[in-house]
């Protein structure tokens, strides 16, 4: 394959899809044709049988045991640590947390590294391009201690406006909080950019991966982000488990956000002191197989080449970008210009959730609503969005079979 001039291993799409169960589901008699993957992913066998096994053969909690099942779901867990590690290219197993997921992470930042620090008036920039858990979060900042929240638009083609963001620092900024990509419009954030202007005026940045976590391969320490968070359903593993990555500086700075077992290293009855990292900030039990399941999700797609699954899902989303383009009363979002495996789009006189609806009637599966970015939902003028979104099990039959579908399906509002 090649694309953009670069050369690609081809994937054995066939194969792959074998791995995923659920594929062979048939809704209403037809083929599933599943597109909601930025909403979550499906599984395949290897996390299914691993989860089994974690139950079957290996189940006991973690850490604080001396028994052989505590020993080896410990072993296991920690396993999946080092292979988050290894994902992100983090400086070392002691800068990953692992969370209830994404929207966990978030919050932990915002509760236990910035509200300590937040003073009225400190502002906080966001874009419009958020998702609600990377805004809400630091809503609860401006209700509880009046911090500001200043909002980098849109620019001319739909995309993150750079210049804004250049614009929005001042002597009160004192955090950035953006996405890697666009849940919405697929739209990839100029990072470097983004990154290297924080840090220009000294100030922290964190960066929302559920997206970019599946479809860019994040590199932590290339990226210079100060703190990553991602789900692990969106990544083919289970729901319940996410990642919050922190450079150690940052990780030390932050207050433990729960308190509990496991993230001890003494309690009396007057004083209490804590573990270091990474455990002071995983109190309680943890997603024991979930998080040993999200290492079998992270092994399975270290079988692949991530050029070649990025590859592979742009030309889907490539080619329904075409396909809807010659549909009437169909309208895409955001801009065209940059390749992505994420098409939003709206048809004139029906609301999304009606084209959803009559799409599943044919067996495909997208999403349709605001996407929990009502802001950009706004900004773009629309109250909902109809959304196919691709992932690595996803072949161009199913393109075609969910543009055909939706060309018959605006048929029943002429």
């Amino acid at each position: 394959m090649t694309v953009m001039g670069r050369v690609f291993t081809p994937l054995e799409i066939d194969h792959i899809r074998k791995d995923f169960p659920i594929l062979q589901e048939a809704p209403y008699g037809k083929p599933l044709v599943y597109l909601d993957n930025a909403a979550s992913a499906q599984k395949p066998r290897q996390v299914i049988d691993c989860m089994v096994d974690v139950l079957e053969h290996g189940y006991a909690n973690v850490h604080r045991g001396l028994h052989y099942l505590s020993n080896k779901a410990t072993d296991r867990f920690e396993a999946a640590r080092d292979q988050v590690t290894a994902f992100l290219n983090a400086e070392s197993n002691q800068t990953i947390i692992f969370t209830a997921g994404a929207t966990d992470a978030i919050n932990m930042v915002a509760s236990s590294y910035l509200a300590p620090r937040i003073k009225a008036g400190d502002e906080i920039i966001l874009s419009v391009l958020e998702h609600h858990a990377n805004i809400v979060p630091w809503h609860f900042l401006r209700e509880r201690y009046g911090a500001v929240l200043k909002w980098v638009p849109l620019n001319e083609t739909g995309g993150f406006d750079l210049e804004a963001y250049r614009a929005a620092f001042s002597d009160r900024t004192v955090f950035v909080a953006l996405s890697h990509m666009s849940n919405v419009l697929g739209y990839e954030m100029p990072v470097a950019e983004i990154v290297n202007c924080a840090h220009a005026h000294d100030v922290p940045i964190l960066l929302d991966g559920c997206q970019g976590a599946v479809h860019l391969s994040p590199d932590v320490q290339k990226l210079g982000c100060d703190f990553y968070v991602m789900s692990g359903h969106k990544l083919y593993g289970p729901t319940g488990v996410g990642v919050l990555y922190g450079k150690p500086e940052r990780l030390a700075d932050m207050r433990p956000y729960r308190g509990g077992g496991e993230m001890i290293e003494e309690v009396h009855e007057d004083r209490v002191s804590y573990a270091g990292l990474p455990h002071r900030l995983e109190a309680g039990t943890p997603a024991i197989i979930e998080t040993i399941a999200l290492g079998a999700a992270l092994d399975y797609l270290s079988r692949f080449d991530p050029a070649s699954v990025a590859a592979h899902e742009n030309a889907l989303g490539a080619r329904a970008r075409d396909a809807l383009l010659q549909i009437p009363k169909v309208k895409l979002m955001g801009p065209l210009e940059y390749p992505s495996p994420i098409v939003s789009f709206t048809v004139e006189g029906a609301h999304a959730h009606d084209i959803s609806a009559l799409l599943d009637r044919y067996g495909v599966a997208v999403r349709a609503g605001h996407h929990c970015a009502q802001p950009l939902m706004r900004r773009l003028g629309v109250n909902a969005t109809a959304r196919a979104s691709f992932a690595i099990y996803n072949t161009e039959d199913e393109v075609d079979v969910f543009a055909q579908s939706l060309a018959k399906a605006i048929q029943f509002f002429d």
